[in-house]
C-alpha cells in the first residue's frame, strides 16, 4: 500500500496558497465516495450473482474495450488497505454502496450472510479508524434476475427493493448512521431504459418513465422501512443528479425548452419526493408516450415519505435551447424541439465542461425550494488523463483546480445561507467508469489495474491539506 505523502504539492503549482482562507463550518463532513460495482471486483465470490452491469458489460460494443467490473479495483480483497488510505487522508466520512446481488443474489428471499459479512467488516474497519460510514443501498446494480422479470419498469421491483433495504438495515443498522436509498435514479431510468447507454441497455421512452416512477416508489418504500428499522438518530437520504440548466438565450422558446427538460430531468423526482405530486407540465409533455396510469392511488403518499437530507451529485451544467438535438437524448419524448449546446470553457477528459457556478446555482435553488432540508454534495470530481511519471508520482493539477473551484462554490453557497453539511469527493480510487470501462480516471488515488498498486495523486495530498485546515487556503 502507498501511504499518503504529507508533502505539499508545491512542485506542480497545485497548492492554492496559505493564509486565513475560506473556512467551512465546524463539523463539516469531508468525505469521499465510491460504488460497489465500480471498485469491489470479486464478481462471482461468496454467492454473488450477475447484476445488470455484469450482463451489460459483456454485450458487444456496450463498454469501452469490452471491460467489465469482474476485478475492478479489487476492493473486496484490499478493503483494509483502502480504509487506511482514507484515514491517512483525514476524511471524516466514506460513502460506499452495497451490491444488491452480493447480499440478495436473486433479488428475493433471505440474505446471503457471506455477502453481508463483507459490509460488516467494512463498517467495522471504518469505525475503528474514526471514519463515519454512509451506506447507499442502490448504485445501479440491479440483480439480473429482477431485470429478467421486467426490471424497474415493473412495479414489483420497488417492493423487492424495500425487502432488500430491510435485510441490509438489520445487518448494519446499529453501526451506520447515514443511509441513502438510491443514487441518481435519473441515470437508472433514462440512460438504462431510455437511450440504452447504461445497463440494462433498453431503449423505450415508456419504460424510462415507468422506471422513474418505480424508482420514486422504491425510495419511499425503503425510507419507510429504514425509519421503522433504524435507531431514531439515523439519517435517511436520497441522492439525485439534478441538472443545472441554462437557456442559450432569454427568448421564450429557449426558456420553454429549459422548462421541458427541467420537468423530465429534475422535477420528475423532486415533485413526487418532496411535494407528493407529479409535475403537470411533465404529464402534458409526455402525453404522446403515456397517460401515467401506472401511478396508482396512494403512490405519491409513499414517494413523499419524509427524509432527513438530500444528496446532490454535480459535475457540469447543460445549456438548452429550442431546436433539434444532434444526438439521441434520453428525455422520453419531452425533448421534442429541444437542443443541447456545449458550454464554453475548459473540459475534462469526459469532454464535460468545467463550470463551478452550476453547483452554486443548484444549491441556491434548493435553498429556495426546500429551505428546511439539509443538503450534502455527495459526488463531485473530474476525470483527467492521469499517469504515473518515471518517478512513480501522479501529478494532476487540473483536478486540483477543478476541486478548488467547486469547493469555493460550496463555500459561497454556505455564506449565502444554504445548509450544506458535507462534501464527498468523487472518487477515492480510479475505477470501472461504466460504459467508459477503465479509460477514464476520476480517483484521487491512482490504480494500476494490472498490479492493483495504489499511488496517491497530488490531488489527494491537496485534499488532505484542505481537510486538516478545515477549508481552502488563500493568499
Amino acid at each position: 500500500m502507498t501511504a499518503v505523502d504529507a508533502r505539499p504539492a508545491t512542485s506542480t503549482g497545485t497548492r492554492p496558497g496559505t493564509g486565513t482562507g475560506l473556512r467551512f463550518p465546524t463539523g463539516f463532513r469531508w468525505g469521499t465516495a465510491t460504488s460497489a460495482y465500480q471498485i469491489e471486483g470479486a464478481a462471482t465470490e461468496n454467492g454473488r450473482t450477475p447484476s445488470i452491469w455484469d450482463t451489460f458489460s459483456r454485450m458487444p460494443g456496450k463498454v469501452h474495450n469490452g471491460d467489465t467490473g469482474d476485478i475492478a479495483a479489487d476492493h473486496l480483497h484490499r478493503m483494509p488497505d483502502d480504509v487506511q488510505l482514507m484515514k491517512e487522508l483525514g476524511v471524516t466520512d466514506y460513502r460506499f454502496s452495497v451490491s444488491w446481488s452480493r447480499v440478495q443474489p436473486t433479488g428475493r428471499g433471505p440474505a446471503v450472510e457471506r455477502g453481508l459479512d463483507f459490509y460488516r467488516r467494512l463498517v467495522d474497519e471504518l469505525l475503528a479508524n474514526g471514519i463515519r460510514p454512509v451506506a447507499t443501498l442502490y448504485h445501479w446494480d440491479l440483480p439480473q434476475e429482477l431485470e429478467d422479470a421486467g426490471g424497474w419498469p415493473e412495479r414489483d421491483t420497488a417492493q423487492r427493493f424495500a425487502d432488500y433495504a430491510d435485510l441490509v438495515a438489520r445487518a448494519l443498522g446499529d453501526r451506520v448512521p447515514t443511509w441513502t436509498t438510491l443514487n441518481e435514479p435519473w441515470c437508472g431510468a433514462f440512460l438504462g431504459y431510455g437511450n440504452g447507454l447504461h445497463a440494462p441497455g433498453r431503449t423505450s421512452n415508456l419504460a424510462a418513465l415507468r422506471a422513474a416512477h418505480h424508482f420514486n416508489l422504491a425510495h419511499g418504500g425503503a425510507a419507510r422501512v429504514l425509519r421503522d428499522r433504524l435507531p431514531s438518530t439515523a439519517e435517511i437520504s436520497l441522492t439525485l443528479n439534478l441538472h443545472a440548466l441554462r437557456p442559450l438565450t432569454d427568448t421564450a422558446a429557449d426558456l420553454d425548452a429549459v422548462r421541458r427538460i427541467d420537468a423530465v430531468a429534475n422535477r420528475i423526482f423532486m415533485d413526487p419526493v418532496f411535494h407528493g405530486r407529479l409535475p403537470q407540465d411533465l404529464v402534458e409533455d409526455t402525453a404522446g408516450v403515456t397517460d401515467w396510469s401506472f401511478v396508482r392511488d396512494g403512490d405519491l403518499e409513499v414517494t413523499s415519505t419524509p427524509i432527513d437530507s438530500l444528496g446532490i451529485n454535480y459535475y457540469s451544467p447543460s445549456v438548452v435551447s429550442a431546436g433539434s438535438s444532434a444526438s439521441p437524448a434520453p428525455w422520453a419524448g419531452a425533448e421534442e424541439h429541444v437542443a443541447f449546446t456545449p458550454a464554453a470553457g475548459p473540459r475534462t477528459a469526459m469532454d464535460w465542461p468545467v463550470d463551478a457556478n452550476g453547483l452554486y446555482e443548484l444549491l441556491t435553488r434548493l435553498r429556495d425550494e426546500l429551505p428546511h432540508l439539509p443538503l450534502m454534495v455527495t459526488e463531485n470530481g473530474a476525470a483527467y488523463e492521469d499517469y504515473a511519471d518515471p518517478a512513480g508520482e501522479v501529478h494532476d493539477p487540473e483536478r486540483v483546480e477543478y476541486l478548488d473551484a467547486h469547493l469555493t462554490a460550496v463555500h459561497r453557497a454556505i455564506q449565502d445561507g444554504v445548509d450544506v453539511r458535507g462534501y464527498f469527493l468523487w472518487s477515492l480510487l480510479d475505477n470501472f467508469e461504466w460504459s467508459y470501462g477503465y479509460s477514464k480516471r476520476f480517483g484521487i488515488v491512482h490504480v494500476d489495474f494490472a498490479s492493483q498498486r495504489r499511488t496517491v495523486k497530488d490531488s489527494a495530498r491537496w485534499y488532505a491539506e484542505v481537510i486538516a485546515r478545515g477549508g481552502l487556503a488563500r493568499d
